[in-house]
């Protein structure tokens, strides 16, 4: 399973993760049966409410999930569409997030329960 956690540093496991999606520094993938990591820079970080192409940045990376503190209902539709589940954390680093996916217990975001704006949480 490969994991894409927004992150405000490339520090690999250690990185915080970034409290939005969409304006995330860094990817930070990480590969949970290969416990290998991949720090993608997100080249569409500065972006007006709404506009963010996530797929963008990870096309081609066969990602299966992303964990973040919140991101728009735009957002949820695109990574939907390409097959990608997202699901919801406050706080933490990439090791940790990581052990609460595996586990199952994460609340996964919908169009329903996503942000309306970027400082939604």
């Amino acid at each position: 399973m490969r994991i894409c956690i927004p992150t405000e540093t490339k520090d690999g496991k250690t990185a915080s993760v970034y409290g939005h999606f969409g304006s995330a520094p860094f990817f930070t993938v990480y590969d949970t049966e290969k416990d290998t990591i991949e720090v993608i820079e997100n080249s569409n970080q500065h972006h007006s409410h709404g506009m963010c192409h996530p797929m963008g940045a990870l096309t081609g990376k066969n990602i299966n999930a992303v964990v973040c503190g919140g991101m728009g209902g735009r957002a949820i539709q695109k990574l939907n569409e390409g097959g990608i589940k997202a699901y919801r954390v406050a706080e933490g680093t990439v090791a940790g997030i990581a052990k609460e996916f595996v586990k199952g217990t994460l609340e996964e975001i919908t169009v329903e329960n996503a942000c309306a704006q970027h400082s939604c949480h």
